[in-house]
């Protein structure tokens, strides 16, 4: 037809049919061609997220079949001609493409809040991922608003990501809850943060390139042992690895203002080893661990081991100080009599007040009772067996002076870190003349 010298109306003919091909293409596909901004702002979040998932499920078809498909037929048919060519792929398709590429980019616009933030790094993901296919496919000049549609959204998305990890920060920064976890246990703040930047490691490819060229502000450096270990260069020196490590740190000052807010220290202390236990168990199960290192890790379960020290020692010092530093001397009866009522006095006293205290790992909660079995079991067991059998059984006051035998402080023991509660109390009766009661 071009060569009998009809090429008007063969574009013509080939553009009306072929547009309404790619139209109905992408109809199919999903792709709204009439949704502007302001429609987009006035969306509410669950049916703008319902239209971003329809977006992403139908971008990859749509660039990949539909234009790719349309391009390489224009090249055959039009081979002769490379103005017909173009003019015809770009009437076809431009339209299309303008409308498909303008949606990411209206969404960023949008008012940015955190739940918003992992369907833009899907936005921005997609079209970053295609972008070698964008980029061949609608490669001509009269293309170029296509290229530049996805390369503004890109910018848009990025700049919106930008946004809400500075939001995310200033509002971990500005939690002002004064109310205390009972028994010690997981701020909601920790699970929330940690859900949250465990998720953003998984976009971690991505949010290196957003971050790439945004350094991280703040006052003084970031301690060397925060990050990974010195073999591992990258992983220090990655600007995302950076950026959520800063985060993670905000979020354990914070914890650590809360903590003052406990009465009692020792139970600031495992409320800090709890949350931080937390911390390194999310960082461990996801992909945290490869951005921060396992000497990051290592450095923070070194942490939880202090505060669990630091419990042990503020939580049972009476304890501790109760008993002789000598159990098996010989020492007056007198002094005898003053080291059992000490300790019965420091350990129920104990007991009492940390039933309610919580221990959430499991391994950590077995590491603590074993640190204070250890402490507690054998001097006391010794000194038992030294004073507390025959000896003072023979005397009036023994049932009431020798409470517990060394396994009783086992089953007592046993029961802490569930933060049930249990019963609070601990019978007065000898565990030798009667038994006792929980």
């Amino acid at each position: 037809m071009i060569s009998a010298g009809y090429a008007k109306e063969c574009f013509k003919i080939y553009r009306t049919i072929r547009k309404s091909i790619v139209d109905e293409a992408l109809y199919n596909l999903g792709v709204e061609r009439n949704l502007g901004f302001q429609q987009i702002q006035k969306m509410e979040w669950e049916t703008l997220e319902v239209k971003i998932k329809h977006w992403l499920n139908a971008v990859k078809g749509a660039v990949k079949t539909v234009f790719y498909g349309e391009r390489l037929l224009c090249d055959q048919v039009f081979a002769i001609s490379s103005s017909i060519r173009e003019s015809c792929f770009t009437d076809v398709s431009k339209e299309g493409a303008l409308a498909l590429f303008g949606f990411p980019e209206n969404v960023a616009k949008c008012k940015k809040t955190p739940e918003k933030m992992f369907r833009i790094l899907d936005l921005y993901e997609a079209v970053s991922d295609l972008w070698p296919e964008i980029e061949s496919i609608f490669s001509f000049e009269s293309t170029s608003t296509v290229r530049s549609t996805a390369v503004n959204s890109l910018i848009r998305l990025g700049d919106a990501v930008r946004t809400m990890l500075t939001d995310f920060e200033m509002a971990i920064q500005k939690h002002s809850s004064k109310t205390t976890v009972p028994g010690g246990g997981i701020h909601p703040l920790t699970r929330y943060v940690m859900n949250y930047i465990s998720f953003l490691a998984d976009y971690s490819g991505v949010l290196s390139d957003i971050v790439a060229d945004w350094p991280l502000q703040i006052s003084s450096p970031l301690p060397e042992s925060y990050f990974g270990s010195p073999d591992k260069e990258e992983s220090i020196s990655s600007p995302i690895s950076v950026r959520l490590a800063w985060l993670i740190l905000v979020m354990l000052c914070k914890l650590d203002g809360k903590a003052e807010m406990y009465k009692d220290v020792a139970l600031s202390y495992l409320f800090l080893a709890n949350n931080l236990q937390y911390v390194v168990n999310k960082v461990r199960q996801s992909n945290l661990k490869l951005l921060l290192g396992d000497n990051w890790v290592t450095k923070h379960e070194q942490k939880v081991r202090k505060y669990a020290a630091n419990y042990e020692r503020m939580g049972w010092s009476k304890v501790f100080s109760a008993l002789p530093e000598n159990p098996t001397a010989e020492i007056p009866v007198d002094q005898v009599i003053e080291h059992f009522r000490n300790f019965n006095s420091a350990f129920e006293e104990a007991y009492k007040k940390q039933t309610s205290w919580v221990v959430t790992d499991p391994k950590l909660r077995d590491e603590i009772k074993l640190s204070l079995a250890r402490r507690i079991g054998p001097i006391y067991k010794e000194f038992f067996d030294q004073y507390g059998g025959v000896q003072l059984m023979k005397e009036m006051w023994a049932e009431s002076l020798v409470r517990y035998t060394p396994d009783d402080l086992g089953n007592y023991c046993s029961d802490l870190f569930f933060g049930s509660g249990s019963s609070g109390s601990i019978s007065s009766s000898s565990s030798q003349g009667g038994g006792y009661s929980r």
